[in-house]
């Protein structure tokens, strides 16, 4: 075999090997349970019990409230979860740029999403950029040091490679999209007499206050998405999701509910200005 056709083997195996590596995060490799949130105690006094209903309701509001206001923003973006095998990763810090799909008040616009990675330390730097009308929809990314000496082949968002470890595709990223997911869980569970709410205003949280809502379920449902207890957070003033978090059912002999999901929205910073230079892996400020 020749030297040069040697180096082009190498260099994709090598290729291969660095996407692997960079969708399967460390978290992969043992059980963490340590670092996982809790679950907040709500202030039964001032509390209000609600109906999903109500929930639905609110929802809708921040619905139309996003669609009508928000063209782009950006926020720094915290999220851990819990993969199919039980597996909770670490803690994942990323700054993020938005555009939404509803630019101008009118549904329909490409979605576009820039990450820049902060935490954990093995991920600081790495940078992830899509947009449903660039590069053919392709997820894009960037490593950094000895890993970001090869370019790593633009992937399928909702391949094998760019899901592993992940719950949601990056489609599925952001408020509007979150906002949606939990009307139509709010919807599949109307009915249910086993699902109870609780609301509580002016909850301090991240130097602000907030409302909180409390979805407890009594009994297991038996779906996938199936949770006892999920809370949201929502910012008082801009209707904004501030946190989402839900927990699964203890094992038998246990006390605490395992984390399933949670994420949290920080420094959400609304209109921006965001363009097309912001989701372009040729822009020089992302060094790409």
């Amino acid at each position: 075999m020749s030297k040069r056709k040697t180096w082009i083997l190498a260099t994709g195996v090598f290729v291969v090997v660095t996407t692997v590596l960079l969708f399967w995060p460390e978290g992969q490799q043992s059980v963490q349970t340590d670092a996982a949130p809790t679950s907040v105690l709500i202030d039964q006094d001032s509390a209000a019990k609600a109906t999903l209903q109500d929930v639905l309701e609110m929802a809708a509001q921040a619905k139309e409230s996003l669609v009508a206001n928000v063209d782009d923003y950006t926020a720094t973006f915290v999220k851990q979860e819990r993969d199919a095998n039980g597996v909770l990763s670490p803690v994942s810090k990323m700054f993020m740029k938005v555009q939404t799909r509803h630019r101008g008040g009118r549904p329909g616009a490409p979605m576009r999403v820039y990450l820049k990675f902060l935490e954990p330390g093995s991920d600081d730097g790495r940078q992830v950029i899509w947009a449903e009308d660039l590069t053919d929809g392709k997820l894009w990314v960037k490593e950094t040091g000895m890993l970001g000496l090869v370019p790593i082949p633009p992937l399928d968002p909702n391949g094998a490679l760019a899901m592993q470890g992940q719950r949601y595709p990056i489609s599925e990223l952001g408020q509007t999209r979150m906002v949606e997911l939990l009307y139509e869980r709010g919807q599949a569970d109307l009915g249910d007499p086993n699902v109870s709410v609780v609301i509580q205003k002016d909850v301090p949280f991240d130097g602000q206050t907030a409302t909180l809502i409390q979805v407890n379920r009594s009994k297991p449902s038996g779906r996938v998405d199936d949770f006892s207890l999920a809370e949201i957070f929502i910012d008082q003033q801009r209707s904004l999701i501030l946190k989402y978090q839900s927990f699964g059912w203890p094992s038998e002999g246990q006390d605490d509910a395992p984390l399933l999901e949670s994420y949290t929205f920080e420094d959400i910073q609304l209109n921006v200005g965001l363009s097309e230079k912001d989701f372009d892996t040729s822009n020089p400020e992302y060094g790409w």
